[in-house]
């Protein structure tokens, strides 16, 4: 008689094992593989999981075990796909199974849909073969009409890519506007040469695949291209993970999520933006999409090419230290100079309008006369202006003058934020952008009944009721995720700058990545202060890069010799480091002010950290759970030289939806001797808890490697 054949299988629950169960190859109807993908069932219910391991030994008796009970219409996970999700399991801390499963769409878990799945693929198919969009493509420049430096780092860039086989990561910092989409994508149609070749090019947000989505199928109208984000309906997004883990799909374009797709035939990576922050998931495992991308451009030997005008830190300084290629482009493409920088200082009353002013707004104006002027003489010279403002809704705060009330979240430790009528809902409301409550606005004080409410500071929509008084004939666009998620979403509010359709754009950091406008002169930056000052050791290397950004935004079309536009920064503190190098556009200056801060007070990337969060109904209990943990890494004596546990701290924003949120900082000179106590940790917190739950307390708990947010 044959042995039982038993597979082991993870699942999406936060635990660290896998389960053993028998395969019955005769009513499955083929043997088992590592990486099949299978129902079964688990406790009362039924759920998928992943094969892992295939044997013939359990260490539970055989005739005790279940059986697995299908098996999805769909190859195996590759090798190097299961690699990546294990390396990314053991470096993250966060259970295999609650790792690969995540990965998956949910068109594919939903088992009751598996028999269907194959004509749905078929009429898929045949659908785009009856009907071929005719795809809009835009921006195709020929590798003849790349300028001499764009030329010669294409030409670096093939040789380091001319070994096939071969880890390299490159480092393309070039100026904004100086053509660094245009160099890659050059170099991506020689890789893409092999017709069995994938690449995989990821961005940092939504909003700026559309854009590239063009210009791709501009380069390569006979690839198949896939797009990989939470923009796209489930089916889609489930035929496309099929298309790229079968090797269907060449062309892999996507956000962070796209980052852990099976890809068999892998021979390029680019990460354009490198330095977002949008690239660290903030929720479930908080990878870093950018990191474990090196890591897996590293493990099946190919090149990654890490895109920025604004690098961050750490691939700047292992540019610089040669552990990455590194190609510069420090012209406009079009030869235009670099926009001039602006600092309005707002303590100067030189910048306001005075009681006398002729021009003066009749209510009080939130522009310094100086920026009105300016944007006044913009929209005389026929160019769109551009306004930042980084905080949406109308007003962050509504007080009462009366007795001090303030607008606080009843469930979290912020304030809710006032929005017009219009963009969340159909009146005017309150509302927090942590947990989501919605309320209607009071009438009178809630504290003291006065009837006198006022709005505390300005988000996009105040500023842009303020812009349409000031300039009634002008056009104004507001883009902020409000607006796109209302009548428009964000691609048609962006077309609608493209077209010319718009003088005055005010928005959210949406407007001010990577766009390619070509008719902006002006570009306005308002309390450029508020992310300056921190409790965040990154606040200021954010800050510049988001200034370098959208200052990018403005005289991108300016040909050789043409005078380029203007950014205007308004600032209470215009002598500060990050504002100084900016009006030199000194990247490499900052960078290396920041290195030189960061080194001296032994801060990342010279150092490496972890959070270990902790919920509870009460912050007592998580600061107690928190430091009964550092209480027993000392007792171990496991805080050695080159480590350091800091004591627990309610998080910045201590109250999220009712729950009360602390934190423990762990530092380590090196990244062994952290990875090693995070193990420990996450061993002596399971062994006490249901799943990532403590078992006494009712603590939740989670582990975060190399936060962005402290």
């Amino acid at each position: 008689m044959a042995p039982p054949i038993v597979v082991q299988v993870v699942v999406d629950k936060p635990l660290a094992q896998g389960f053993d169960y028998l395969w019955d190859s005769e009513r499955l109807g083929s043997a088992p593989a590592i990486g099949q993908l299978v129902e079964l069932p688990f406790g009362r219910s039924n759920l998928i999981g992943i094969i892992i391991k295939v044997g013939t030994h359990s260490d539970f008796e055989i005739d005790k075990l279940k059986s697995i009970s299908s098996l999805a219409p769909l190859p195996p996970l590759d090798p190097a796909a299961l690699r990546l999700i294990n390396f990314a399991s053991q470096y993250y801390i966060h259970g295999l199974g609650e790792t690969i499963i995540p990965t998956i769409p949910q068109m594919w878990k939903k088992p009751e849909n598996w028999e269907k799945i194959p004509q749905k693929l078929i009429a898929a198919l045949d659908k785009k073969k009856k009907n071929p969009q005719q795809e809009p493509s835009e921006g195709f420049i020929k590798e003849v009409d790349l300028n001499v430096e764009q030329k010669q780092a294409l030409e670096k860039l093939r040789q380091c890519s001319s070994n096939k086989k071969e880890f390299k990561a490159v480092l393309l910092q070039g100026q904004t506007g100086s053509g660094k989409t245009a160099v890659f994508l050059n170099w991506l149609s020689e890789v893409l040469d092999d017709a069995h070749a994938q690449v995989l090019l990821l961005v940092p947000e939504i909003n700026l695949t559309p854009q590239l989505e063009r210009r791709v199928r501009a380069y390569f109208p006979d690839k198949k291209m896939v797009l990989l984000h939470s923009g796209v309906t489930e089916k889609e997004r489930g035929i496309a993970w099929y298309e790229a883990m079968t090797g269907k799909a060449q062309i892999i374009l996507g956000t962070r999520l796209a980052a852990l797709t099976p890809l068999p035939n892998l021979c390029a990576i680019v990460v354009d933006e490198e330095h977002d922050p949008s690239y660290k998931q903030q929720d479930g495992i908080r990878y870093s999409a950018r990191d474990l991308s090196v890591w897996r451009a590293h493990d099946v030997k190919v090149p990654i090419l890490l895109s920025s005008a604004t690098p961050s830190l750490e691939t700047w300084l292992a540019a610089k230290a040669g552990r990455y290629e590194y190609i510069r482009l420090d012209q406009r493409a079009q030869g235009a100079s670099l926009p001039r920088v602006h600092l309005i200082n707002t303590r100067d009353p030189q910048s306001h309008y005075s009681p006398g002013d002729v021009e003066k707004p009749q209510s009080k104006s939130l522009i310094t006369k100086t920026l009105a002027k300016a944007i006044s003489k913009n929209l005389e010279d026929k160019k769109q202006s551009l306004i930042l403002i980084n905080r949406r809704g109308y007003a962050p705060v509504l007080s009462c003058s009366a007795c001090r009330w303030l607008s606080q979240c009843q469930q979290c430790s912020s304030y809710m934020v006032m929005h017009k009528a219009g963009a969340l809902t159909k009146k005017s409301v309150l509302s927090c952008h942590h947990c989501g409550l919605v309320k209607s606005i009071p009438s009178h004080c809630p504290d003291c009944g006065n009837a006198d409410l006022k709005t505390l500071g300005q988000g996009t929509q105040k500023i842009e009721d303020a812009i349409e008084e000031m300039w009634s004939g002008a056009r104004v666009l507001r883009v902020d995720t409000d607006s796109s998620r209302s009548s428009k979403g964000a691609e048609e509010l962006f077309q609608e700058i493209h077209q010319g359709k718009v003088d005055i754009v005010v928005g959210t950091q949406m407007i001010a990545k990577g766009h390619d406008y070509q008719n902006i002169g002006l570009v306005a930056v308002l309390d450029a202060d508020g992310r300056l000052f921190s409790q965040d050791f990154r606040a200021a290397e954010r800050l510049f890069a988001q200034l370098v950004q959208v200052a990018g935004r403005a005289g991108r079309s300016g040909k050789e010799g043409q005078v380029s536009g203007d950014i205007y920064i308004e600032t209470q503190y215009p002598e500060s480091a990050v504002f100084q190098y900016l009006l030199r556009h000194d990247v490499d200056g900052f960078l290396s002010h920041t290195a030189g801060e960061r080194k001296e007070a032994g801060l990342p990337p010279f150092s490496y950290q972890a959070l270990v969060h902790a919920e509870a109904k009460s912050l007592d209990k998580a600061i107690q759970f928190l430091g009964a943990l550092k209480a027993e890494l000392k007792s171990k004596g496991l805080i050695s030289i080159g480590l350091r546990v800091y004591d627990p701290v309610p998080k910045a924003v201590m109250r999220v939806a009712g729950t009360e949120r602390a934190q423990l900082l762990i530092e380590a000179d090196g990244r062994k001797q952290l990875q090693e106590i995070l193990e420990f940790v996450d061993r002596e917190l399971r062994a006490n808890s249901q799943g990532r739950i403590s078992k006494i307390a009712r603590v939740r708990w989670l582990i975060e490697r190399d936060p962005i947010a402290i």
